[in-house]
């Protein structure tokens, strides 16, 4: 296969289960509401900037299709005042407020049965976290609870896995093919005894990935103290089978403009696990290129798919945005594009895709 090293066919020991594409019809979306500490800020006016930005993205989505999010007891009262009553609230302690990263990654199974025969409808597989590779800044005493606590809720047959991995660290196309970051699922502060084939072998049991590629690395923020280490939904998604909508930094002044183009030219070397060389669509960055402390990530490609619609990030850049939202338009036809003021979120780590998880519809 095209790619080298750097990409995996026919993974053995796939498992009974399948994750399916983000465009796939889903049940409802799990997200989490930020408590104190950094997500929060240091003042009133920075909490309410936090809280008003998660509430956003959960009351956009509740159009959509159901909303269940996690509250931490601390914090219910503020949830409440910020949350569309559409929306469940379920209290379990938090540390962060990130569910794509510390809630389970659901699944289907590939056929009609899985776990020793036994007919299942939706699986949730339970990563390992460990606050993003152990770092010093992060604790997770409780968010590494929340995979088995969301599964539970979701009525799901929980997968537990030993790797140490996060939802923002995969994006799949429900067909087999995986992308992955060889500085997260490699880190030696995540998974000091793993290799590709071992990686590879617990993304064929639990995801059915049946062709793994292995991207270099993420954005150039992301290797900075408050980053993951290279989380894929900042880089690339697959919003169709042999589609590729891939983040773009057209100022050469930015590090990034140098990273895109060369994951970009690697890409376009690779193909989907049905043999397709990718149709790449580039997805441009907005003109903003720093903030206080030092190169921003701002991308598009961290939107989230909807039923019938996808949430999009905004950063009041009006070329931008609107640019982003065609192209949107124009990858995921059929739904309505909504772009939301993310650079609340943005300046605390992440986007709208990293503060979200799908349930699929079964």
């Amino acid at each position: 296969m095209s790619g080298g090293a750097a990409v995996s066919g026919g993974a053995a020991g796939v498992g009974a289960w399948r994750m399916p594409a983000e465009p796939e019809r889903h049940e409802r979306l799990w997200m989490a509401f930020p408590r104190g500490g950094y997500t929060l800020g240091d003042d009133d006016a920075s909490a309410e900037a936090a809280r008003t930005a998660w509430a956003s993205v959960a009351n956009a989505a509740a159009e959509f299709e159901p909303v269940t999010v996690v509250v931490d007891p601390t914090a219910t009262r503020d949830a409440r005042r910020h949350l569309s009553g559409e929306i469940t609230i379920l209290e379990a302690p938090l540390d962060d407020a990130w569910m794509r990263d510390i809630g389970p990654t659901f699944v289907v199974p590939s056929g009609g049965f899985a776990e020793g025969g036994v007919e299942q409808k939706l699986g949730a597989v339970d990563w390992t976290f460990n606050g993003w590779g152990a770092q010093p800044w992060a604790s997770w005493e409780a968010d590494r609870e929340i995979g088995s606590f969301v599964a539970r809720a979701a009525g799901a047959c929980i997968l537990p896995s030993l790797l140490v991995n996060e939802g923002g660290a995969i994006h799949v196309d429900g067909r087999g093919t995986v992308l992955v970051t060889e500085t997260v699922q490699l880190d030696p502060g995540r998974n000091p005894y793993a290799d590709r084939a071992r990686v590879e072998a617990e993304l064929a049991r639990t995801l059915g990935a049946t062709h793994v590629i292995w991207l270099p690395r993420g954005l150039s923020r992301d290797y900075e103290e408050f980053g993951t280490r290279g989380h894929v939904d900042m880089v690339a998604a697959i919003p169709a089978p042999g589609v590729l909508l891939l983040h773009s930094q057209p100022d050469p002044a930015h590090p990034d403009h140098a990273v895109m183009a060369s994951l970009r030219s690697f890409l376009s070397e690779t193909v989907d696990a049905e043999g397709r060389p990718w149709e790449i669509v580039d997805l441009p960055a907005p003109s903003e290129l720093r903030d206080s402390a030092g190169f921003v990530d701002h991308n598009y490609v961290n939107h989230l798919v909807v039923n019938g619609g996808v949430l999009a990030c905004g950063f009041d850049d009006p070329v931008a945005d609107a640019r982003a939202a065609s192209v949107l338009a124009s990858v995921y036809p059929g739904r309505r594009v909504v772009t939301l003021d993310a650079r609340e979120i943005f300046a605390r780590g992440g986007g709208i895709h990293c503060i979200t998880q799908q349930q699929p519809a079964v």
